[in-house]
């Protein structure tokens, strides 16, 4: 077989990794914002729809690791190549948590629906949801782009969605104290809340690959966070 060959089938594999990662950005995107849709319009038939999609997002998962271990022995690359495979590895299991994170939220569209519902207490979470899917959006373009300067903007800007989170947390425990007939539904607001600041997380850790995948070195460990204690809550309260 000759080297050119060689060389041609290693690239068309990366590449094949590479369009696995787009196909899962593209679903997990959507399923954010069918969660939302579903949470803010009373829509139970698209938020089934949204958790109906996460076991395709699982297989796709399982695909480009299955892919990414055969390149691996296959190909024993070094440096960038190296890199990138690791990537697609880390990329592919935040992408698989956010749309865990967007099938929770549908879920409590369901669960939501038969409640006393007040209007006003999902403007935060609309505010919160716009900022994580930018943040979502634009890692993605990073990643697709290699480009590692709009990956560290993703990363310092996390501060923005954790401030609204914080915000949205006062509010709704407000709502809760003003009317005891809002508490049922603002806290499974709360859980949402917490579910929208964790894919701010994945898209930082998405982030951090992305700079890796570049320039094959590490941000600091400590990510860009808001001061406030409410950002210590542990991640599993969002399940």
């Amino acid at each position: 077989m000759s080297d050119h060959h060689i060389v041609s089938s290693y690239d068309a594999e990366l590449e094949a990794l590479g369009r696995k990662i787009s196909e899962m950005g593209g679903l997990a995107e959507k399923m954010l914002s069918d969660a939302m849709d579903a949470l803010v319009e009373l829509d139970t038939r698209l938020a089934q729809l949204t958790v109906d999609n996460d076991p395709r997002l699982d297989l796709l998962q399982r695909e480009i690791e299955e892919q990414a271990i055969l390149t691996l022995a296959r190909r024993q690359p070094m440096a960038v190549d190296l890199r990138e495979i690791i990537a697609t590895i880390r990329i592919s299991g935040d992408l698989e948590r956010v749309g865990d994170l967007a099938k929770n939220i549908a879920r409590r569209a369901i669960k939501t629906y038969s409640e006393l519902h007040l209007p006003r207490a999902t403007v935060g979470l609309r505010s919160m949801h716009e900022s994580a899917a930018i943040l979502l959006k634009d890692v993605l373009d990073a990643y697709a782009q290699r480009d590692a300067e709009r990956a560290k903007s993703v990363w310092a800007n996390d501060a923005e969605l954790d401030s609204l989170y914080d915000s949205v947390f006062r509010d709704l425990l407000t709502f809760m104290m003003e009317d005891p007939r809002n508490i049922t539904f603002c806290t499974h607001l709360l859980f949402v809340s917490k579910n929208i600041e964790r894919i701010g997380d994945h898209a930082t850790n998405i982030a951090e690959t992305v700079i890796y995948l570049v320039t094959g070195e590490s941000l600091p460990v400590d990510r860009p966070k808001g001061h406030s204690s409410l950002n210590e809550t542990p991640a599993k309260a969002a399940n």
